[in-house]
């Protein structure tokens, strides 16, 4: 199976913001996330957050951490919880383990579907960036449930020890 390089689109009409993510959703795609959690954070007008993962590929666990981030971006703001649209059992269980149905309706397919999505631009990052970018999602990841704390809690400290030696 070809795995294409992930990308993600946007749209957002009639105050429902959808973000889809296509593709091998990696790291690298991170600063582009950590960016529209961000600007969701403070759009006006915004009454609905769905998150397409019906083209993704793959979504690794920085990824995942800044999804995470998205949604407590808007918690409180929305009436309902935001959306993830996922159609892999896989994926959905990945997502359920995670412990993201705490934060998000998990449903396979939207209510309608949005004609109009964008490519966003892939924010570059330096080395010690997308380090920093690591750390955030996974200290993100390890609130959501004792099962991420004891999964990630290795590789962040591990994270969190360079980040101690180059501050040296």
């Amino acid at each position: 199976m070809l795995i294409h390089e992930g990308r993600i689109k946007a749209a957002f009409d009639a105050g429902v913001f959808v973000l889809k993510l296509c593709g091998d959703v990696r790291l690298t795609l991170c600063a582009t996330l950590d960016r529209q959690a961000q600007q969701l954070a403070s759009t006006p007008g915004l009454e609905s957050l769905i998150i397409d993962l019906r083209d993704a590929s793959n979504v690794d666990s920085t990824a995942l951490g800044f999804l995470a981030k998205v949604a407590m971006a808007v918690q409180g703001r929305l009436a309902e919880r935001p959306t993830i649209v996922v159609d892999n059992p896989d994926v959905q269980r990945m997502l359920d383990v995670m412990g993201f149905s705490r934060f998000f309706t998990m449903v396979e397919s939207p209510i309608t579907e949005v004609c109009e999505l964008c490519d966003l631009p892939e924010i570059p990052t330096d080395v010690e960036e997308t380090r920093r970018r690591i750390l955030e999602a996974h200290r993100i990841l390890m609130r959501m449930n004792e099962h991420n704390r004891e999964e990630f809690q290795p590789l962040v400290e591990m994270l969190e020890a360079q980040e101690d030696a180059s501050r040296q």
